[in-house]
């Protein structure tokens, strides 16, 4: 589907082929959604522009993601998208390529940035009436969707700490959550890292950027506070994990010490067993009759002063 915006006096129109588009002439933003090959061929053709193809899009040397020329910028740049209340997020590139006239756009998934920006677009069309200006509007709804995700990464990484903290019954659905949120963390800290990679060079560019250095300063700031932020819950979470494997630590040093402890306290009995368990002629207990009885009392008392020494020397 191609959806092409005007924004004087703000119309949109979502159209299978750019013959059946009325707002052509005016149009400052051409955003193609899950397209055919034969839409993508149509625009290339229609504009003499070129689109990246998946595998350039994925590409994350910076030659790829990041191409500049007298007439266009053409940037490749990851989106995230949170698709659960688990915390769980789907990645997805998309290419944009800006022109003194008209912004492209070729993405292959739904995203709720797009959605906010139109919205955005609507209210104050006349804020938006250049294409470097959408392209910016485009990233700063990305950069309050990552800070709402990393918010939200934030109170999970807490609620995983309070369960560390005054849950005894320690489990390995712990470890996984913690290394979920660390891989949640690491995608988003890339993404970011790409999104400062992007700005710092749109920065640098006095052309297609005249007018807008201001702004794009402003979202730098705001990107190096969020990777700040996502470093501290990193962080945070490395922490988390050395506690919960220090805390199983414990507790199975505790399992080992008891059943060392049962140990030493039965030896000096199994000591006593072995010496009258030997089936020798000559030993003079053998025939005696309360043979028995001191030997049953002589483990018991050996038992009860091991366990007195460990209690002296507070090992109990």
């Amino acid at each position: 589907m191609i959806r092409i915006f005007q924004t004087k006096d703000y119309q949109q129109e979502k159209v299978f082929s750019l013959t059946e588009a009325g707002l052509l002439n005016g149009a400052v933003w051409v955003d193609l959604q899950n397209p055919s090959a034969d839409e993508i061929l149509e625009v290339e053709k229609k504009f003499d522009i070129n689109f990246p193809t998946k595998q350039q899009q994925e590409e994350i040397e910076t030659s790829s993601r990041y191409l500049e020329s007298s007439d266009f910028i053409q940037v490749n740049s990851t989106f995230i998208n949170l698709i659960s209340q688990a915390l769980k997020i789907e990645e997805s590139e998309i290419s944009f390529i800006i022109t003194n006239k008209i912004l492209f756009s070729l993405r292959y998934t739904d995203s709720k940035i797009f959605e906010e920006t139109i919205r955005r677009i609507k209210r104050t069309p006349s804020s938006f009436s250049t294409p470097a200006k959408i392209f910016i509007a485009l990233f700063e709804s990305r950069i309050d969707h990552d800070a709402d995700l990393i918010e939200a990464m934030t109170k999970h990484t807490a609620d995983i700490a309070s369960k560390i903290k005054y849950n005894h019954n320690l489990d390995e659905q712990t470890i996984f959550k913690i290394n979920e949120c660390q891989e949640l963390t690491m995608s988003l800290r890339e993404a970011l890292f790409d999104k400062q990679r992007v700005v710092s060079s749109l920065h640098r560019n006095e052309d297609l950027m005249e007018g807008n250095h201001k702004r794009l300063r402003i979202i730098i700031k705001d990107i190096n506070s969020l990777i700040e932020h996502a470093n501290f819950n990193f962080a945070r979470l490395e922490y988390l994990q050395n506690s919960f494997l220090g805390l199983i630590n414990l507790e199975q040093n505790k399992v080992i010490k008891i059943f060392t402890l049962a140990s030493l306290v039965f030896m000096p009995p199994t000591l006593i067993a072995s010496m009258y368990g030997m089936n020798f002629k000559l030993m003079p207990e053998l025939d005696w009759g309360f043979g028995y009885p001191l030997a049953i009392s002589l483990m018991g008392l050996s038992s009860a002063i091991t366990i007195w020494i460990f209690k002296r020397k507070k090992w109990l």
